[in-house]
């Protein structure tokens, strides 16, 4: 019964979409996508999250070479970008990582109640290709780049099947 919930149906619906019709994503969509990376969750309310939108097709493709998996930009018509001003906070220091990744769920999710795909594509962690990302899209040198989201259309006939259960062997109650 509760399983047709509009917000668990949503979160139960969304995938990840790594092909995309190359139709642009309408404004009004973008800007209630941004406002809902916006209403996530923080440590101590920081916040320390910036959002790079990136519909140029040169930057995109620019990003795709760079990055070996994220491709998917090849097709994609907008990417945001998820980026932490740290800043010398220890708080932010500790959590700019669950903060952005908290953002970028959320956008994720709306993405997907908003009839389009989307896939996280990670960079925190891939070095060299963080730092020509980094250049491409102008982020400061003391600014974190948590993740990217590739958003689109996804291709006509393409069918999501949401996710059903929970893997038994991954659960642990009251001890591992």
């Amino acid at each position: 019964m509760w399983r047709d919930n509009p917000a668990i149906a949503n979160i139960l619906a969304r995938r990840s979409v790594r092909q995309f019709d190359p139709r642009p994503v309408e404004e009004e969509k973008v800007n209630l996508i941004l406002e809902c990376g916006h209403a996530a969750p923080s440590a101590y309310n920081v916040r320390p999250w910036h959002f790079v939108v990136v519909d140029d097709r040169k930057l995109l493709n620019a990003i795709a070479d760079a990055h070996p998996f994220a491709k998917m930009l090849y097709q994609a018509p907008l990417a945001i970008a998820i980026c932490a001003e740290i800043g010398d906070r220890e708080i932010t220091k500790r959590y700019w990582e669950e903060d952005c990744s908290a953002a970028m769920e959320n956008i994720l999710l709306a993405a997907t109640a908003l009839g389009l795909g989307s896939v996280w594509i990670g960079v925190a962690h891939v070095g060299q290709p963080k730092e020509v990302i980094r250049r491409l899209l102008g982020v400061p040198p003391d600014v974190e780049i948590h993740g990217i989201a590739a958003i689109g259309y996804p291709p006509q006939g393409f069918k999501v099947q949401p996710h059903s259960g929970v893997d038994p062997s991954k659960v642990h109650r009251n001890r591992w």
